[in-house]
């Protein structure tokens, strides 16, 4: 029935004493555009699909109801919005069009879209908290992968924090992610994606924390880390147990986290055949168990 999985995972949640985190991506698959610009120039301009949009989005929220939740608006997008215009203010899209009832007010642009979306979570989940999406890459750098030393992480950090203040300045987070697949299956496809875990050669986990504290400070917002990777460097490198370092790195640092205004993190890849929880070994369940019971690690949201 409409609603159902949402509900039941909520229901599901509850009983665990969880708090449910909800990533509401739907722009892409829904419209069906090519990933990238045309989901920025074609997708959100249109009236009739944002309608659509905006109130399965209501209808979310009215499931959630007075739940605590933390909802995750459209990774990505935010991100490809910005290589399309630095200034959200000045792109087009159907808000006030698409959805009368609860946005008459905002202005049809990408920054209106996201304060609309941001205040229908108040009207509706008044106990849920919200973030835009912070992509790396989103000013034309990809910071994540970055081997120029001089490159001014902070600059990077500061075009991205205005862009999404832009767009969510009532927001009460950013979600940020390190990579969408294991490293070791990048590795497979020719691809570099490792960040030196000794913090000696670009790209590091240390210019990644920089990038993101930079961020976290110029919107005056903490950071969930999502999307996180779960292979380890104990797995053979195929389907389902790829090798990647960041699992055991998070957890071996979690007062950098903290440092950098982190708030939690979220594991799980962002795509089918990468390494899982049932697949790793238990090693992401053992950091977990030794993170709960102190583990001599610092909290990461004391």
């Amino acid at each position: 029935a409409p609603g159902q999985f949402i509900r039941d995972f909520l229901s599901k949640t509850a009983a665990d004493k969880q708090i449910p985190m909800i990533t509401y991506y739907e722009i892409l698959h829904a419209s069906g555009v090519a990933e990238g610009k045309p989901e920025v120039t074609q997708a959100a301009t249109s009236a009739g699909l944002m309608a659509r949009y905006l109130a399965d989005w209501r209808f979310l929220l009215q499931q959630i109801g007075a739940q605590a939740a933390i909802l995750h608006l459209e990774p990505d997008f935010w991100g490809y919005a910005q290589q399309a215009g630095a200034d959200p203010t000045k792109l087009a899209a159907a808000v006030a069009s698409a959805n009368p009832t609860d946005c008459a007010a905002q202005p049809n642009t990408i920054a209106g879209l996201g304060a609309c979306m941001i205040s229908m979570v108040r009207k509706y989940a008044k106990n849920a908290k919200v973030g835009l999406h912070a992509s790396a890459w989103g000013s034309n750098i990809d910071v994540s992968l970055n081997t120029n030393p001089a490159l001014n992480l902070a600059a990077e950090a500061g075009k991205v924090a205005d862009f999404l203040l832009a767009c969510g300045a009532d927001a009460d987070l950013i979600v940020v992610e390190a990579s969408d697949r294991d490293a070791g299956y990048y590795t497979s496809l020719g691809q570099n994606r490792w960040w030196d875990a000794t913090n000696q050669k670009l790209p590091t986990f240390d210019q990644h924390f920089a990038w993101a504290k930079a961020l976290a400070e110029k919107a005056g917002k903490p950071l969930l880390w999502w999307q996180l990777p779960v292979g380890n460097l104990a797995l053979p490198n195929k389907t389902d147990q790829w090798q990647d370092n960041r699992v055991d790195y998070f957890f071996g640092h979690t007062a950098q986290i903290a440092q950098a205004h982190g708030i939690g993190m979220a594991f799980g890849a962002g795509a089918a055949g990468q390494t899982t929880p049932e697949t790793d070994g238990g090693n992401l369940i053992a950091k977990v168990k030794a993170y709960a019971s102190g583990g001599g690690q610092a909290p990461v949201c004391p």
